[in-house]
């Protein structure tokens, strides 16, 4: 029997159409003998869909003809219950669509990545490939991923943090603080996207206004970093667990700009494409380097399945820093894993293996009581009033 697997993707995401991109790539490395892919398409609105068309990279060229096609559907938090239900009921027979036995998310993105949906898979109780809600969550926070790697001795770059209320109310304050702490030239982000959205560099205090302005347009939460002028950018793909894991080959991504764009990412058709080099050329020990920190990365915010470290080195000093992790990378990085002689069809195949290992260990676990204290006479606090 072939094992059904939903592959979740879209999202209310600004990283929307990437995560369908890399969607489609995962789906058609899925072995058709072993596996039945039931896809599950969330809208910018966030209404679940699943049918055949949806398999069809072309139709989502006019989403609202595409959604006419198929059917719309919602899962019951009720742990256990792993169908999907039809939200259109009908007059006759069961309103069951179809029923999953594991997840597969391939989101990019807040609302999606970073742990909400995560979460209600979790609810449910089903079997998913990737990070839990937690590793998501810290993951997809540059702030938050910073301080958590900084306090484990992981090197990144030296960072101010703040708020769009608090850039809005005591802008000059923000301005002085940065300043002092960075200087010039900084790189200013929205902490919580991914897809080099909302990002930029700052040379000066004008620029420095410009860039916190538009990264505010994105997310409540800013963080500036120092620039490494001297810049290259290496990645890393990292496959398993926490207590076990593996590295892959490294790639050096080539920009066309002072930072790696959107488009220099995804508008040749995905992440896989976008010009690279691979291996990146370093010498030996630096690579060993590069590998080590993405591994103590991805055990350090406790990852799962296939994550993308994103380092940066200073080519001047040869010192390397964390600067992001990718929890869902874009094509599920599968083109580094090809490299080291791993096909993306047995990547899948891993990550299903995974999530199946990670629910029978959860399984093992006390999760509840069997008593119940309020038939015991009391045991809590004051006692029952009666």
């Amino acid at each position: 029997m072939k094992t059904k697997v939903g592959v979740f993707f879209g999202g209310r995401s600004t990283e929307h159409e990437i995560s369908v991109i890399s969607a489609n790539e995962a789906i058609n490395a899925f072995n058709p003998e072993k596996y039945e892919i039931i896809p599950i398409y969330v809208s910018k609105d966030g209404h679940w869909y699943t049918g055949r068309e949806l398999l069809t990279l072309s139709n989502y060229r006019n989403i609202p003809e595409l959604l006419k096609k198929v059917t719309e559907v919602y899962m019951r938090p009720v742990y256990g219950d792993f169908n999907l239900y039809s939200v259109k009921k009908p007059m006759f027979g069961k309103d069951i669509v179809d029923t999953l036995d594991v997840a597969l998310p391939v989101f990019h993105g807040t609302n999606v990545e970073d742990g909400k949906f995560e979460g209600v898979l979790e609810t449910i109780g089903l079997p998913y490939a990737g990070c839990n809600t937690l590793a998501s969550a810290n993951g997809m926070d540059k702030i938050t991923m910073k301080m958590i790697l900084r306090s484990e001795g992981v090197p990144v770059v030296d960072y101010v943090w703040l708020t769009d209320q608090q850039w809005a109310s005591d802008r000059d304050a923000m301005i002085k603080k940065i300043e002092d702490t960075l200087g010039y030239p900084v790189i200013v982000k929205p902490a919580d996207l991914g897809s080099s959205i909302g990002i930029g560099a700052a040379h000066d205090r004008d620029q420095l206004v410009e860039r916190l302005n538009e990264a505010s347009r994105f997310s409540s939460r800013l963080i500036v970093e120092h620039m490494v002028t001297a810049l290259r950018e290496i990645n890393c793909s990292v496959l398993g667990d926490a207590d076990e894991y593996e590295t892959s080959v490294l790639e050096e991504p080539i920009k066309a700009e002072e930072i790696l764009s959107y488009g220099d990412k995804y508008m040749g058709g995905g992440m896989h494409a976008a010009q690279k080099r691979i291996p990146a050329q370093l010498p030996d020990d630096v690579a060993a380097t590069c590998r080590r920190l993405a591994g103590e990365t991805f055990r350090v915010l406790g990852c799962h399945g296939v994550s993308r470290v994103d380092l940066i080195m200073d080519d001047d000093t040869k010192k390397v820093y964390v600067n992001e992790i990718n929890t869902i990378p874009g094509s599920l990085s599968y083109y580094l894993w090809e490299a080291g002689g791993l096909s993306f069809e047995a990547l899948i195949d891993r990550l299903m293996k995974l999530a199946f290992k990670r629910r029978r260990a959860e399984e093992g676990k006390t999760l509840s009581f069997a008593q119940n204290i309020f038939a015991m006479g009391g045991g809590t606090k004051g006692g029952i009033k009666k």
